[in-house]
């Protein structure tokens, strides 16, 4: 244990931790979003594909423990993180510039982050522990013709392809991914993978807000 704590302790440890942490979130993000994609091909396939995954209901509640387990490991690592690197240098520098890798995703992911998890939050309360005894697409549906719960949505969406962008980089260099003659191959990469997630789970509350047959 003692091991284990010198290591958290440490920046690097809570680098890697993140990083493991942010892997097996992206992991479920892909899982979830190729089961939710069935949303694109109407209500039945929809309303089916959630009716088999109740049906798991054991492995479901396991799946939910680890995912929320690795949710409170990221987010409290995540704030350590933020918080070490205001102390170590609590003044912004007084010229700001791109060099260095800086990216827009990189200075804002603590920021990002709490847009996601307003998000998650959202969603939980309003779709997956909402009292609502009809098929599951009638309940999307009618989120989603609601222009405030779909821009909420789709602004969430956003910080959450921002917060990719970067973080999927940032976890190529923790696992030592890192030459330059592939750096901008990666972080392109990283890049193309964060807007095409975020894309198609944008696309979703996008088709209901504007789209009469979505999911009928």
């Amino acid at each position: 244990m003692h091991v284990v704590r010198r290591f958290c302790g440490t920046s690097v440890g809570r680098k890697y931790i993140m990083a493991a942490s942010g892997l097996g979130l992206a992991l479920f993000l892909v899982v979830h979003l190729l089961g939710n994609s069935t949303i694109f091909f109407g209500a039945t396939t929809f309303n089916s594909y959630a009716a088999h995954l109740h049906s798991l209901a054991a492995l479901l509640r396991l799946a939910e423990i680890g995912l929320l387990l690795f949710f409170l490991v990221h987010i409290a690592f995540g704030v350590t993180l933020f918080v070490d690197n205001r102390q170590a240098r609590p003044q912004p520098y007084a010229v700001s510039t791109s060099s260095g890798g800086r990216t827009p995703g990189s200075r804002t992911m603590f920021y990002s982050g709490l847009v996601i998890l307003a998000l998650l939050l959202f969603h939980l309360i309003t779709v997956h522990f909402a009292d609502d005894h009809g098929a599951i697409s009638l309940l999307i549906r009618r989120h989603f013709a609601n222009p405030w719960i779909a821009g909420f949505y789709i602004f969430g969406l956003a910080g959450l392809g921002l917060h990719l962008s970067h973080g999927l980089w940032s976890l190529w260099q923790s696992l030592g991914i890192n030459h330059p003659l592939y750096n901008n191959l990666l972080g392109r990469g990283a890049l193309l993978a964060a807007l095409l997630i975020a894309g198609l789970f944008m696309a979703m509350p996008l088709l209901g807000l504007f789209w009469d047959g979505f999911l009928r």
